[in-house]
């Protein structure tokens, strides 16, 4: 039977890393790899994606409720630039907001965002019927600010405790997205007929503050990875104490970039969060559009979401046989997926089997790309590369957004057709560039990466 050849395990790679300047990632660092410590933080993790991405996915039916009955002057790309700035903001600030975790930790990180989160969704509740400037402040705005003040913290701690099983912490931590993803829809959809929509974001508020109190509890690093550039250095041989002063530099890390591998994963970023989510935007719109049986397109985007989770399954793989070989299949899955099924599809059949394929297979990358960084990085400088590949997110969804509502701006006969080209061939972009990096790390079939 073949063997799987491990990175960073080679020569080569601790050669490159001399090169770049930068230690070896698993020099004399031991992760517990499990134990109820390290589980209970996953789990703060988990409800951190609960309250933060289950959110952001049910923006669809936000889209929904501004579209027809809050923003009904608004164009959709107009409606759909608020969504766009709550992707941007949370990954534009991962640069800084992951380089300030690698100093400091998330003591206070995640409580200073779980405020602003939980206030945010409080203030939505509160937006006037078209008044787009407060539903572009406080639902894009603040709420973006907010999130990503929780969310890159929940995803750099799994390099604190996690290294062989890191791609299933990651994935564990990652289908909470999924679960609040079903669950925040399902409150909104059912709410909003009973109590009104102000009402039904306050009840998702509460929900969401009760998952970041745990969060903030159970979500920590551990003292023996604190940053190798931490704040105070003992200097080695004479014990003397210096004081290493942060400047505006320290806060963002481009060391990555030295590396070629690192800079094709934030290519591969840049197009695949250019279109990932147009499906999840667009889905519920276009099931309505194609008459399609109202239980069906008013939990379309629910189930999209519950399918999700199966995506854990995958992280299961990637364990075994490592993150790139996982991932590279499921991106151009999804793009043939959005190509050959959402394309042509016409009824609630052909609309439901994409929905609970390509949910699970997109969302592949999102989990395990942290992995992949993981595995080009030191720990002490996880938090700050992740953050760096994010950004290169943060601007595609920015763009994202608003080229897919250009496409289907007429409302009465929107361009579907293109808006489904334009999707899948970015998608397909993306996993023709996760091949190239592939054959950068390795050109033996059975490499683990």
């Amino acid at each position: 039977m073949a063997t799987l050849h491990t990175l960073p395990s080679t020569t080569n790679n601790e050669v490159e890393h001399r090169k770049l300047g930068s230690p070896d990632p698993s020099e004399g660092i031991e992760y517990p790899d499990g134990g109820l410590e390290a589980w209970l933080v996953i789990f703060g993790s988990f409800l951190a994606f609960f309250a933060t991405w289950g959110v952001i996915n049910s923006y669809g039916v936000f889209q929904e409720y501004y579209t027809t009955v809050l923003l009904p002057n608004e164009s959709s790309s107009t409606i759909s630039l608020i969504g766009a700035l709550q992707l941007f903001f949370l990954y534009g600030g991962a640069p800084v907001v992951g380089r300030i975790f690698d100093l400091y930790g998330p003591r206070v990180l995640l409580p200073l965002g779980s405020m602003i989160t939980v206030i945010s969704l409080i203030l939505v509740s509160f937006c006037q019927v078209n008044q787009t400037y407060q539903f572009f402040l406080a639902d894009g705005l603040l709420f973006g600010i907010g999130v990503t003040l929780v969310f890159t913290p929940a995803v750099a701690v799994a390099g604190h405790w996690f290294n062989k099983k890191r791609p299933f912490a990651i994935g564990v931590m990652a289908t909470g997205s999924s679960v609040g993803g079903v669950v925040c829809p399902i409150i909104l959809q059912q709410l909003i007929p009973k109590v009104g929509f102000g009402w039904a974001v306050r009840v998702m508020a509460f929900v969401v503050m009760g998952c970041l109190i745990v969060s903030c509890v159970t979500i920590k690093t551990r003292p023996t990875l604190k940053s190798r550039l931490g704040v105070d250095a003992v200097t080695a041989g004479a014990g003397k104490r210096e004081q290493k002063r942060i400047s505006i530099t320290d806060l963002v890390d481009l060391s990555g970039f030295k590396d070629p591998k690192f800079c094709l994963a934030c290519a591969t970023t840049f197009f695949l969060f250019y279109a990932q989510f147009i499906p999840y935007f667009y889905i519920e719109a276009y099931a309505k559009y194609r008459q399609v049986d109202s239980v069906i397109s008013q939990y379309v985007l629910s189930i999209m979401n519950a399918s999700a989770t199966l995506r854990l399954l995958v992280c299961l793989l990637a364990v075994t046989y490592g993150t790139l070989n996982v991932m590279i299949p499921s991106t151009l899955l999804s793009a043939i997926l959005v190509l050959a099924v959402w394309l042509p599809s016409r009824g609630a059949v052909p609309i439901t089997i994409f929905a609970v394929l390509y949910a699970p297979l997109s969302g592949v990358y999102i989990a395990l790309s942290p992995a992949w960084v993981g595995a080009m990085s030191p720990p002490e400088r996880f938090g700050g590369r992740i953050g760096c590949m994010w950004f290169f997110a943060a601007v595609a969804c920015l763009a994202g957004a608003p080229t897919a509502g250009a496409f289907v701006k007429d409302r009465e006969h929107p361009g579907y057709t293109w808006l489904m080209l334009f999707t899948g061939l970015m998608i397909l972009t993306g996993g023709v560039i996760l091949v190239i990096a592939r054959v950068l790390h390795s050109r033996k079939i059975w490499y683990k990466i």
